[in-house]
């Protein structure tokens, strides 16, 4: 056992040095705005151009990212909170080598988890023995505690909007409550079901007037992705866009995004707050055995 925390310790270590791990949260202030699609297909390719990706379904109660992926998962975040299993024990196998964290849906203890159990939720990547480029994380919309927590836990914040008034208004308080209140600074704008890049940008444009005038925070425009009928029709076969429609506007624009994000630049260690996916991903395991996180 020791010999096996020792390799696991080195091989962290050895990430750690050659490359960090990139964690990106994606949400949105309303639902039904594409914000899964988007992470499934963010992640989809980055393992395409040979990434090791994890996909986490935070969306704790409502989980419909292996639905997405046409997954049948035997265990959950629930067994993992439970003591059950490992996180490597509920990992499964998605194409071009993602790995996803499924949760569990219709659990409306899930969907009501404490701050605390957030954090030990994140702590549990302590153990995680994958090695891991990036991590997609797919949070709920909304302005929960498990969006808040989760969020703040991640490098990046990649807030998917679609324009709609509901959207563009949500998205606003979303970014207002975790700048005010938790202190996140920088957000990442995602304009999704757009007819043109034209308005994308006018999207984002609409957000950044307003945060521009009324709170301190760096917004930066990261793309938009455009409405397709391909898109559609992959969601109805369960299937990712860039997987079996790849030559589709949207494929073409979530490969575009995935290769600017891998070019982000990547924190060297946490900011504070909870921020500290991280540190768990790589640097628990310096740890002495039995130390206290």
């Amino acid at each position: 056992m020791a010999n096996q925390l020792t390799d696991q310790a080195a091989g962290l270590r050895d990430i750690q040095e050659r490359r960090a791990v990139r964690v990106v949260a994606v949400t949105s202030g309303k639902g039904g705005v594409g914000k899964t699609s988007v992470s499934v297909n963010l992640a989809m390719s980055m393992g395409r151009s040979g990434r090791r990706v994890v996909l986490m379904d935070a969306d704790l109660g409502l989980a419909n990212v292996d639905v997405m992926l046409g997954l049948q998962p035997r265990y959950n975040i629930t067994h993992v909170l439970q003591g059950t299993c490992a996180l490597d024990d509920i990992l499964i196998d998605a194409p071009h080598g993602v790995r996803v964290v499924p949760a569990s849906s219709g659990t409306r203890q899930m969907a009501a988890l404490t701050s605390a159990e957030h954090a030990g939720l994140i702590r549990a990547f302590s153990s995680l023995r994958q090695p891991v480029d990036a991590l997609i994380v797919d949070v709920a919309a909304g302005i929960s505690n498990s969006v808040l927590d989760m969020t703040q836990a991640a490098q990046e914040v990649v807030v998917v909007v679609c324009d709609e008034p509901a959207s563009i208004t949500d998205a606003y308080a979303l970014i207002k409550v975790l700048s005010r209140d938790f202190g996140v600074t920088h957000f990442r704008v995602l304009a999704n079901m757009v007819s043109s890049s034209l308005e994308g940008r006018e999207l984002y444009n609409k957000i950044a007037k307003v945060t521009d005038r009324y709170l301190d925070v760096c917004l930066q425009y990261m793309g938009a992705v455009p409405y397709d009928e391909y898109l559609r029709k992959a969601l109805q076969r369960q299937r990712a866009v860039v997987d079996i429609f790849p030559s589709s506007p949207s494929a073409r624009a979530f490969k575009s995004l995935a290769a600017q994000a891998d070019n982000w630049p990547v924190p060297r260690g946490a900011r504070g707050r909870l921020e500290f996916f991280v540190e768990r991903l790589i640097g628990a395991h310096r740890q002495p055995v039995g130390a206290i996180p």
